[in-house]
């Protein structure tokens, strides 16, 4: 096979931010199949490759990129689903530029261009890793567009595993059970299964019918799925595993519970966490006119926070139609979390960066009065009209390793405290895990912040036969860490119930 030695990749094709900012559907257009060849020729097989190692579910990447770049689509997704029971949604939200790519080494090699004035070659940088992410999204949706959907034929081992959660740790946990033989029954709470990857990603950046249709894949596998069931409320561990049969559980339910900044009026009309403003236009469809589920259609917009999340809230307000988008970051650009690509989307489609700022307070309209008996009444009295942030500036690393967001005083700069006019703000800094499976579960301990307790080799609770990855465990983070947790959960679960027969 010849080499591409191409020094950038392939880029991306997307709606124009114009005409995307107005519309749901997915950003990302996907590769062609010739697009997909060439960037799969750029891959220079490694002897030692790096880009292994870099990926939490370990898949073997350079094999499944070896048959894109011979035009073998449906034999790299065979390769790829070795590994990973979510390939179209990894492929979309992974953060492969910190993972896989970041190990490739088509990004350490230099960049050589000839100098226009002296003529000689020079060092002008370095070249784009691979696109891993963009391939591994282009075989998933050639499968999913061309093969016949089947169903395994699996040899049924006689033992049964609780999963609870539906999100990528439950899922890739059930995924490799079900493989094994086991009999396995995922209990998700709400009405739909997928967790976060329902309500929390939207669709204009992860489309729900390529989560549902990964979703149809377990069930062919033979893997039952009870929606609406809140574990610890509707049924317990302890119930699950000696009244139903379950041999062992595994813990996969997230961290949904959201942190607030703890600022004077957070409690006004029109303050949302973030997970509440993107579960009801993600999982509810509110910007949909035949939803029954409110969402406010604000005019100005501000998010607190600079991850992905973050991105999310941005970014969905434009296409609810609002005119004005204000991320607040509490330190500078270098240290947004949030992928480089969702960042340049936002800014793309309009979203302004008003960075090392924090916000002190959110200011209510207190005009006229609350009652619509009073002649001077005000429908919007108790509402944010502002929220009063303060200008920061970074100190000494903080416990994270980046250096601390440290206020500005008005002493310093008379112009340190201000307000940004609003109608919406949204609070998207971190969640924590629900303790309801702490408070209901004897046995099961969790560190200060709420997360469950596991053993770091086996991932296996302070409780006999309870196991837990993901979010739960780490506390919100990536959908492909939650997945390498959730295989980790599968194999002990295998040798657990294996040295008890």
């Amino acid at each position: 096979m010849a080499f591409n030695m191409r020094a950038t990749k392939n880029p991306m094709p997307t709606q124009a931010p114009e005409v995307r900012r107005h519309n749901f559907d997915e950003v990302a257009i996907g590769y062609t199949e010739e697009m997909a060849i060439d960037e799969a020729k750029r891959c220079m097989q490694c002897k030692n490759p790096g880009c292994v190692p870099g990926c939490p579910v370990h898949i073997n990447i350079p094999a499944f990129i070896a048959q894109v770049a011979e035009g073998n689509f449906e034999e790299a997704y065979q390769i790829i689903t070795q590994s990973s029971s979510l390939p179209a949604v990894c492929g979309r939200v992974c953060p492969q530029e910190s993972q896989c790519e970041k190990n490739c080494i088509r990004a350490k090699m230099p960049v050589r261009e000839k100098d226009p004035v002296t003529g000689k070659m020079e060092v002008k940088g370095m070249g784009e890793a691979v696109g891993i992410g963009r391939l591994e999204r282009f075989v998933a949706d050639y499968h999913r567009t061309h093969a016949t959907p089947t169903t395994p034929e699996i040899k049924k081992n006689g033992h049964k595993v609780a999963v609870i959660g539906s999100g990528p740790s439950g899922l890739a946990c059930a995924y490799d059970l079900a493989k094994e033989g086991y009999e396995v029954t995922i209990f998700e709470a709400l009405h739909v299964a997928g967790g976060v990857l329902m309500y929390g990603i939207p669709e204009f950046r992860l489309p729900k019918a390529i989560v549902q249709n990964e979703v149809e894949g377990l069930k062919r596998m033979g893997v039952k799925i009870l929606t609406d069931v809140v574990v610890g409320r509707s049924v317990t561990i302890d119930e699950l595993m000696s009244e139903y049969g379950f041999e062992a559980c595994f813990v996969g339910s997230g961290a949904g519970l959201p942190r607030f900044p703890g600022i004077p009026g957070e409690n006004a009309k029109g303050v949302y966490s973030a997970n509440e403003f993107l579960t009801r236009v993600n999982l509810m469809k509110a910007y949909q006119s035949t939803s029954a589920t409110p969402i406010q259609h604000a005019k100005n917009v501000v998010v607190v926070g600079g991850g992905n999340v973050a991105m999310d809230a941005l970014r969905t307000p434009l296409r609810l139609g609002a005119e004005h988008v204000t991320c607040v970051y509490r330190r500078g650009r270098e240290e947004l979390p949030a992928r480089k690509e969702e960042i340049e989307h936002a800014e793309e489609e309009g979203v302004v960066f008003d960075l090392l700022t924090n916000p002190i307070e959110v200011i209510e309209d207190r005009s006229g009065s609350p009652s619509p008996r009073a002649a001077d009444f005000n429908p919007n009295y108790g509402a944010v009209k502002a929220i009063k942030v303060q200008k920061q500036k970074l100190g000494e690393p903080d416990a994270s390793g980046r250096r601390k967001p440290v206020p500005v005083s008005p002493e310093e700069d008379p112009n340190a405290i201000y307000e940004i006019p609003c109608d919406c703000f949204i609070v998207a800094i971190g969640t924590s895990p629900n303790p309801l499976i702490k408070q209901t579960t004897p046995g099961i301990e969790t560190n200060p912040h709420g997360c469950l307790i596991v053993n770091e080799e086996t991932n296996e609770t302070t409780k006999d036969g309870v196991f837990a990855g993901g979010d739960a465990v780490t506390g919100a983070a990536t959908v492909i860490l939650a997945m390498g947790a959730g295989r980790k959960g599968a194999k002990y679960i295998d040798e657990y119930i294996k040295n008890k027969a």
